[in-house]
């Protein structure tokens, strides 16, 4: 599994060490909400802030854009530095156009599903995408708990991948920590973003590492001696 720390719960005011303590942690991506307060009523980073951390760093940003007409600056947010783009099937019209032109633009295009949204609204778009966002709580703010849904969701998500033998991996967003990130690896998710689990901690660093020992099976114990 990937671990991808969530910035929106790093302190805000110094994002070269939220950058620095996901390097030294092992991550995998970075991941970064983009949010308007429209689709979602918060609002959080735009495009200066992808190109601030794209300075900062050669690990992959995972731009999530809980944005409505996500097709209107979709050139900038790629241009300014994002690696990976999920865009919400609520929020898009014209869904396989936008994966599509994601694609040409050189990022990896994936599609977020809110928790009431079943997977197979995506049937006809799989063969289209890189990955699958599943929200596992209600997006626009961070700390919410889990929805125990979520994992059922993954593995009908898992068995409409298989059926089509699409090359489409499961990332899941929100709750996600020490206590139930086995699970999530165990039904499916190759992809986690933590926000709080990481940057909530007193050592970020350990925290990272912790779940990708928890993610693979490796007892608690070994993580923290690696810490």
């Amino acid at each position: 599994m990937r671990i991808a720390p969530s910035v929106l719960s790093a302190d805000l005011g110094d994002l070269d060490r939220a950058v620095a303590l996901a390097v030294e942690g092992g991550a995998d991506l970075l991941h970064v909400d983009v949010m308007d307060g429209h689709f979602v009523p918060n609002l959080s980073f735009g495009i200066p802030v992808i190109e601030a951390l794209r300075r900062r760093t050669e690990m992959e940003l995972d731009v999530h854009l809980m944005v409505s007409n996500p097709d209107r600056l979709l050139d900038r947010y790629i241009a300014a530095g994002a690696s990976w783009v999920s865009v919400h099937w609520e929020a898009t019209t014209h869904l396989q156009r936008l994966v599509v032109r994601i694609r040409e633009l050189g990022a990896r295009a994936g599609v977020a599903l809110n928790p009431a949204t079943p997977v197979e609204v995506l049937t006809d778009v799989l063969g289209d995408l890189d990955f699958v966002l599943l929200m596992s709580v209600n997006p626009g703010f961070s700390g919410q708990a889990f929805l125990p849904s979520s994992f059922p969701k993954a593995v009908r998500l898992r068995e409409l991948i298989r059926a089509g033998s699409f090359e489409v991996e499961i990332e899941m967003d929100g709750g996600l920590g020490r206590n139930n990130i086995a699970e999530a690896a165990h039904n499916g998710v190759q992809v986690a973003v933590a926000g709080s689990e990481v940057y909530g901690q007193d050592d970020p660093v350990a925290a990272i590492r912790r779940l990708h020992a928890l993610a693979s099976g490796e007892r608690l114990a070994a993580a923290e001696g690696r810490a």
